[in-house]
């Protein structure tokens, strides 16, 4: 009796298998049809309109300059000081060799390859600004768009900069400062400086500061390779951050090292207060003339508020180009450039004892929601908060922190390496961390997001 009774239990643990099976593989093939099958309706109107705006986007931050050449070109004449007086220019010019030294990259995918054989074998003279003036005719250099006399002569008549200026590099595939681009990375060897220094004009910003020439010429040549200061035009203060990732920001609300606002928001504020493109812009909080002298006084708060429509070279972009940088994920690391073993313990440590998860909310790598906090609860001094609106820091998201440990870590690069920022907060914290513990944790902490 008890051998049949447990017979019959085998029989319908059995059944009960085989449906369970059968169950599964229906629903495996759903899934898989579902897959297969071509969008119809208002699923196939997202899919298309997200495919657009990836699209637009990549172009819009790969080559769109707002208009900003009346800027960089016509009042500051940079492409002048780029051309050189033997191209039409002023000055000696500025050749690929003097490019690549303050960081400028090139884009070998837009080289022919008759050209790229050439640089191969050392048949193009990379000490003559007429080569940069190709370059900018091939649309080769990262960021930089450079725009020629119409009638067919080879004159550089003006010049613009892009989003990808400084926010992309190359992987240095075909040489040093040559290769693919990486989009939404930081270019931690980018000058802006002395970028901005070769501009035989910089009467407009001395104007905007109030300062002499040689003062302004000063100020932008102290920041240093991967350094910006975006507040300078808002308050006059002088006080440069490292220049941060675009990528791996979907999901994280707040951008920039002190908060200002969401992607879209600094996009435009940098579209047309930093790269001085053509477009509108509201933010009433930069009418606080004892915080941001410089902007209420030349009404940044609320700019070109009678612009008509078709004149806004920015806003129409401001959608596609958030949608595009928010597809950036964060780089993955080679798999060689963390120990595997050690970064598996950090990762107990990362949401254990170390605390880091309290913050670094995986898998945002911030907090979900308002991730600002108090300089006194980083545990670091507020004069960067002070300049921004909340007075605050942001919690910087950590996928990718391989790609951009040039220069330091927070937003001056206070902390030169990864170990440094662990033994902060372990004494800030009182986490007791023992050394082993600390190597760990940065083991991890290098292999994000992997």
């Amino acid at each position: 009796m008890r051998l049949r009774k447990a017979r019959h239990h085998l029989l319908i643990a059995a059944i009960a298998a085989v449906s369970l099976s059968f169950l599964a593989a229906i629903g495996s093939t759903s899934a898989v049809e579902e897959r297969a099958r071509p969008a119809r309706g208002a699923d196939a109107d997202i899919l298309q309109q997200a495919r657009k705006a990836l699209d637009e986007g990549k172009k819009t931050f790969r080559f769109d300059t707002f208009g900003d050449e009346a800027f960089w070109g016509d009042s500051l004449k940079l492409h002048q000081a780029i051309a050189g007086a033997a191209n039409g220019g002023v000055g000696d010019g500025l050749t690929p060799h003097e490019a690549l030294a303050v960081g400028l990259k090139v884009d070998v995918d837009a080289l022919p390859g008759s050209l790229k054989s050439d640089l191969r074998h050392g048949r193009v003279n990379l000490d003559d600004p007429a080569t940069t003036l190709a370059l900018l005719r091939l649309n080769a250099v990262v960021g930089v768009t450079g725009f020629f006399e119409r009638n067919g002569a080879q004159t550089l008549r003006s010049v613009g900069i892009q989003c990808a200026l400084c926010h992309s590099t190359v992987d240095d595939s075909f040489a040093a400062g040559i290769g693919s681009r990486l989009d939404g990375w930081a270019n931690r060897d980018l000058d802006v400086g002395q970028i901005i220094n070769l501009a035989p004009d910089l009467s407009v910003v001395n104007a905007l500061l109030g300062v002499s020439d040689q003062t302004t010429r000063a100020v932008v040549t102290s920041w240093g390779p991967g350094k910006f200061d975006a507040e300078l035009f808002l308050d006059g203060q002088n006080s440069p951050t490292l220049i941060p990732p675009a990528f791996g920001l979907a999901g994280v609300n707040l951008h920039t090292w002190t908060g200002w606002g969401s992607v879209s928001h600094w996009n435009a504020f940098v579209a047309n207060l930093e790269m001085h493109g053509k477009g509108r812009f509201w933010d009433p909080r930069l009418n606080d003339a004892s915080q941001f002298p410089i902007a209420a006084a030349n009404g940044f708060g609320n700019l070109n508020p009678d612009l008509s429509p078709d004149d806004d070279r920015i806003t129409p972009k401001l959608a596609d180009l958030h949608f595009y940088q928010l597809a950036i994920p964060a780089p993955a690391p080679p798999d060689d450039s963390f120990d595997h073993a050690a970064a598996k313990r950090g990762d107990v440590l990362f949401s254990g004892k170390a605390k880091c998860n309290s913050c670094h909310v995986e898998p945002l790598w911030t907090e979900p929601g308002w991730n600002l906090h108090t300089p006194a609860e980083v545990g670091i001094d507020e004069l960067q908060a002070d300049r921004a609106p909340d007075r605050r820091y942001r919690t910087s998201p950590l996928g990718g922190l391989w790609t951009h440990t040039k220069g330091g870590f927070y937003h001056d690069g206070r902390f030169a390496t990864l170990p440094d920022v662990v033994d902060h907060y372990d004494a800030f914290l009182n986490l007791g961390l023992t050394a082993a513990e600390k190597s760990d944790l940065v083991e991890y902490l290098k292999s994000l997001p992997d």
